[in-house]
This record gives structure tokens, sequence and C-alpha cells, in this order.
């Protein structure tokens, strides 16, 4: 079951209402510091010696600072805002993400009882294309594809076929060119939890993967690899 199963939800993701938004430009405070500063600037104008005037021009400076200051935390607080914002607004994202099929990519797959669909994207042509997967224990297992042009190439994991043990294995795509591919292993999310480091989704096949890791998403997500 989903950890983050409705979208309108907000307390669930985080969601901070408009106060704490708006606490972010405190125009009150702002407003009461510069109220404060002119009352006593006109306290000075009023009791200042009048053989010695004071230069208006030093007030006016240091108004202008105290302005210029309190400006630079209202957008460095409104900054801090907008973070919040895409953050909240990623995780919502990553929410409606529950039970639709993704690409993601990844060094491991998780193999089971149905086959892990996924594709090498090969930038150069490669003469011998090799899928290398290796279980816990360190024991490797090669799937020649042989020769590739440029390009996604689609492969299929299938345990049982590949007298595989079900369980977590790592993956990395060999070439006789020299490129080390990226690869992408596509699934579908299961749930998505809240952590410290943004969205983390369960996607079959994959098991845990950060939201940026997703390279393509929706209903569709699976039809090339088909």
């Amino acid at each position: 079951m989903a950890s983050v199963n409705s979208a309108t939800d907000s307390s669930r993701y985080g969601i901070n209402s408009d106060e704490q938004i708006k606490s972010a430009v405190n125009v009150s405070d702002a407003t009461q510091m510069e109220n404060n500063f002119i009352s006593l600037m006109v306290a000075q104008i009023q009791n200042q010696d009048p053989t010695k005037p004071v230069d208006s021009t030093e007030f006016l400076n240091q108004f202008a600072a105290m302005s210029q200051v309190k400006s630079l935390e209202n957008m460095t607080n409104l900054s801090k805002s907008n973070l919040v914002l895409l953050d909240n607004l990623q995780t919502l994202s990553a929410a409606g993400l529950v039970g639709q099929d993704v690409k993601v990519t990844t060094d491991k797959v998780e193999l089971g009882a149905d086959s892990v669909k996924g594709q090498i994207n090969l930038e150069f042509a490669s003469g011998k294309t090799t899928l290398r997967l290796t279980d816990v224990n360190g024991v490797k297992t090669d799937i020649a594809l042989g020769s590739q042009v440029a390009g996604a190439v689609p492969f299929e994991l299938d345990a049982a076929k590949l007298g595989l043990e079900p369980g977590s294995y790592s993956i990395e795509a060999i070439t006789d060119s020299g490129e080390y591919p990226k690869l992408e292993v596509a699934g579908r999310v299961s749930n998505v939890r809240v952590s410290s480091d943004g969205p983390v989704l369960d996607v079959a096949g994959v098991g845990s993967v950060p939201f940026y890791t997703i390279t393509e998403f929706g209903q569709n997500a699976l039809a090339g690899l088909l």
C-alpha cells in the first residue's frame, strides 16, 4: 500500500499553509523598524544643538543602508519559501506516479517471478555488447547481446530462464567501444516515501530509487520495451 495515496492530503506531504509563505516577508516588522528609526531621527533633530546641526545626509545614508539590509533578508527568506514550495511540488508529482509505469536509471535490479525489462543507451556502435549481472556473493552472469548500433538496446531479464535465484543483482553493460553506457529499467511504482533527501519511489524490478533517477513516466512508459 502506498505511503502517499492522495495528492490532496497536504498534511501527509508536509505542505505548508499560506501563513508560512507570508511569514517569509514580514512587512509589519520592516515597517515597525522604519517607524522606530524615523522617530529616533526626528527626536534627535528636535534636540540637536542649533549651533552644531546634524548632517541630514548621514541620516539618509543610515536609513538607506538599513532598508537595503532588510530587503536582502526578505529576499533570503522568500528564496527559502520558494525551495519549500518546489520540494512540496516534487513530492506531489512523485505521489501521482503511484500505480504508473516509469523508467529509471539504475545499476541494480531485483529479479523475481516476473521478468524485468530495460534498455541500454549506446552513444556509439558496439561490435560486442554484454550485459553483466553480479549477485550479492560476487558471482557474475554475462548475457551476450551481440553487435549493436548506437541508440537504445532493449533487454529482458527472466530469472527462471537465466537459471538465476531471485534476489538483488548489480547490473552493468560492457561494450568493445570503451563506452560505459547508462541503463534504464522499467517498472511500476508501488510506493512513495518522503525522506530528508526528497521523495523515494519503490519501483518493481528495481527497488527503492530517488525521484531524480526517473527518466520517463506515464502510462506508456513501457511501450518502447515491449
